[in-house]
């Protein structure tokens, strides 16, 4: 598959988003990836509904929109999804997944199951039919620049091998955690096509986010 990169916002500076929004047009930015974080599925609180719509207005790079939030199924129609957008709800968040999965279906994004590092793969076996890709987390949630989780690694190589040997080529695998230039790599040996893009790579000090996303994409040809 294709590698695409899905710079993260909430490693963007206000005070620099609209250099950064016409750094990531230039270097061709498939995605821009944007944290949801409610305070009680996981420790924190980042960008929300009034972010998303001043974003939009800025930029015609389609969302990737990492709901970290529980009950999803309740809120998917608030951030106003957009066809060829997607939008990742987590396994662990709620029990009515497949629910959650059909209201973005129904809006006309592209459904993403998210999965924390400890959470196995193939808890999904049932929601195959419904989603277009997996993220992979390889840190736990909450917080931009934490160490890569090891496991995770082989974890992205087994979802990849079950996925096409269960019909499911298809389905692409994002990551989304200490995507540094050297983990891209071996993340992308591993199986994944979609790096979430931060304060490890992209946003790195000493680099321009265009420089940033010109060597990311370098770290994950093939």
């Amino acid at each position: 598959m294709t590698a695409k990169l899905s710079p993260s916002m909430m490693c963007a500076g206000i005070g620099a988003l609209t250099d950064a929004l016409q750094g990531f047009q230039a270097a061709g930015a498939e995605y821009l990836h944007i944290d949801v974080m409610d305070g009680v599925f996981v420790p924190n609180y980042t960008l929300g509904t009034d972010y998303i719509r001043q974003l939009r207005a800025l930029t015609a790079i389609p969302l990737d929109i990492h709901l970290m939030i529980e009950r999803p199924e309740d809120k998917v129609a608030w951030f106003d999804p957009r066809p060829g957008e997607y939008v990742s709800v987590h396994t662990e968040s709620t029990p009515h997944v497949h629910r959650a999965l059909s209201r973005i279906r129904e809006a006309g994004a592209k459904p993403m199951a998210a999965l924390n590092p400890a959470t196995p793969y193939k808890i999904i076996e049932h929601l195959l039919d419904d989603i277009d890709a997996v993220l992979i987390m390889t840190v736990n949630p909450g917080y931009a620049g934490q160490a890569l989780i090891e496991a995770t690694l082989p974890k992205i190589r087994g979802l990849r091998d079950w996925l096409d040997a269960s019909g499911y080529q298809h389905v692409e695998i994002e990551v989304d955690g200490n995507v540094s230039f050297e983990n891209a790599k071996r993340m992308r040996a591993a199986g994944a096509n979609l790096f979430v893009a931060g304060s490890s790579s992209v946003f790195a000090h000493g680099l321009t986010v265009r420089e940033g996303m010109e060597r990311l994409r370098k770290a994950v040809a093939l």
